[in-house]
């Protein structure tokens, strides 16, 4: 499993950087659970990473395909790697389907080789979002590369209290027979390290957990290190 990172700032994605992240992922937790940051602030982040992948979320949108599909290219020009979208508000497989399809179109067009992230949320029946399930087909129909999970409302709760660790088994199996990579993300704590090597995403997304359990905290390097640690073992 790669172990993806979200710091705020540049002074973060250095301690990210010196802890040994995978993947640093740029977002504003002030704008939501993927809430986008500036372009600018990816550039940063991107300059400071040097060879260390970027990731940068581009808002938990509604259905707005051409706003979407603006900001995921802004995202790819700013630097990143990996493009994310939420899709927060997004009610009907139709709605993700043609979001989805537009925001790849709109990436590889401008660089093939970027790879586009498709979110859905754990807790995805208390925000009325699309079934989280529905996302692997969804997801390899629109020719995204990632299809993973966070929990849309950050009140402390965590993936594993919305779903059971058989359909997140199930979740992952189905986007690997579609040839997609799989994320997890929620409120991930030091303790699922053991459940998550036998879910056996391909990444799994932190912050509150790096940050000593309060995700508006700074990022701490030795807690950054001791995961990796922990995720490699």
């Amino acid at each position: 499993m790669k172990l993806l990172v979200s710091p705020i700032n540049v002074e973060e994605a250095n301690i990210c950087k010196l802890g040994g992240a995978d993947i640093i992922d740029v977002k504003n937790p002030k704008e939501g659970s993927l809430g986008a940051n500036f372009p600018w602030m990816i550039k940063a982040v991107k300059k400071a990473a040097g060879n260390v992948p970027v990731s940068a979320t581009i808002g938990d949108f509604n259905y707005k395909p051409g706003t979407a599909s603006l900001a995921a290219l802004g995202a790819a020009v700013a630097g990143a790697e990996y493009i994310k979208v939420g899709l927060y508000d997004i009610q009907t497989r139709e709605q993700a389907l043609e979001m989805l399809t537009n925001i790849v179109r709109s990436v590889k067009d401008y660089d093939k080789y970027k790879k586009v992230v498709a979110s859905g949320y754990s807790d995805y029946k208390r925000i009325n979002s699309i079934s989280l399930f529905e996302l692997p087909e969804v997801g390899e129909q629109a020719g995204v590369d990632v299809v993973m999970m966070d929990t849309g409302i950050k009140d402390g709760r965590s993936t594993f209290e919305f779903l059971a660790e058989q359909e997140l088994m199930d979740f992952v199996a189905d986007a690997k027979e579609r040839g997609l990579q799989t994320a997890i993300a929620g409120t991930i704590k030091f303790k699922d390290i053991p459940q998550l090597k036998c879910i056996s995403p391909d990444i799994i997304g932190v912050r509150g957990c790096v940050c000593g359990g309060d995700r508006n905290s700074a990022i701490k390097r030795e807690l950054v290190e001791r995961l990796k640690t922990e995720v490699c073992l």
